[in-house]
């Protein structure tokens, strides 16, 4: 997933755009997921998971199969954009929607990815604010991927009902040093960021129906006091051929530095596969 906190041009004529990261200046900001990613063990030789550890075992086959299989995804976006005060009440709000497409490839032990995401409704824009923007969410089961399963320690944490149906709880921290699907550019170099967070996994099909996903103040000398992602998934039908997924349907990330605090909300729906029709269609008004 890639995360952007995006700059725009302030009425001073400074740079104001993020991506998913912020210096204490915003500037040149950028926080992406994905993009190119090195396997850390070819699927074959990856561990069978104890007994306690059967639903991460499932979770990680379907998200090897989810980005091997369903790799052609397009959807329609619609983002809320909040600044909030100290207060945690918003002070500033932009809505807009945009035409979402996915593309995912693996060869070679290596794993690539790309987005676009094309205005349909765009927001009025007021030049003197800075606001994040974030994208790539698809990207975050990369947590739960084979290839990243040397950075992470995963442990069961029981379970919940959600609308009536029991998920597995698993938790996960990072391994120091070790290869992240997500990272922070800032002056032109990378910093992987260190995420932990929770997974909710259908026991009996290996599903991931939500995933929540932290910073904390690690990375404070960066100017970054905090991240916390929600994303939560849906079971989609597709047609022709008939098909059945489990993909991104909201998303909640906050953002916050000493001095600032962002939150957007993002929510996905009429998914398509991807085909030449879809692509005609990408960008236009409907």
């Amino acid at each position: 997933m890639k995360r952007l906190i995006h700059h725009r041009r302030n009425h001073r004529g400074g740079s104001a755009s993020l991506k998913c990261c912020v210096a204490f200046m915003l500037a040149a900001a950028f926080f992406g997921m994905g993009g190119h990613c090195l396997a850390q063990a070819p699927p074959g030789e990856i561990a069978a998971a104890s007994d306690t550890l059967d639903p991460l075992a499932l979770a990680r086959k379907h998200v090897q199969e989810y980005f091997e299989k369903f790799s052609d995804l397009a959807c329609k976006e619609s983002v809320t954009q909040f600044v909030l005060n100290s207060s945690g009440h918003t002070i500033y709000r932009e809505n807009s929607a945009f035409d979402y497409q996915f593309v995912a490839s693996g060869e070679s032990g290596s794993f690539k990815f790309s987005e676009t995401r094309a205005v349909r409704n765009p927001a009025y824009r007021d030049p003197g604010r800075t606001l994040l923007v974030t994208t790539g969410f698809s990207s975050l089961l990369l947590i739960a991927h084979p290839m990243y399963e040397a950075s992470y320690t995963f442990e069961p944490a029981g379970s919940e009902l959600i609308d009536g149906v029991s998920y597995a709880k698993i938790r996960f921290v990072p391994v120091p040093g070790a290869s992240s699907p997500a990272s922070l550019r800032l002056r032109g170099r990378n910093y992987a960021l260190p995420m932990s967070g929770t997974l909710w996994i259908d026991p009996q099909s290996g599903a991931i129906v939500k995933l929540e996903a932290n910073v904390d103040s690690s990375l404070s000398d960066l100017g970054l006091a905090g991240l916390h992602s929600e994303v939560h998934y849906a079971l989609h039908t597709f047609r022709e051929p008939a098909e059945s997924l489990w993909v991104a349907e909201s998303a909640a990330i906050d953002v916050e530095t000493p001095r600032q605090h962002w939150r957007n909300l993002h929510k996905f729906s009429d998914y398509k596969r991807f085909n030449v029709n879809v692509q005609e269609e990408i960008g236009k008004l409907p």
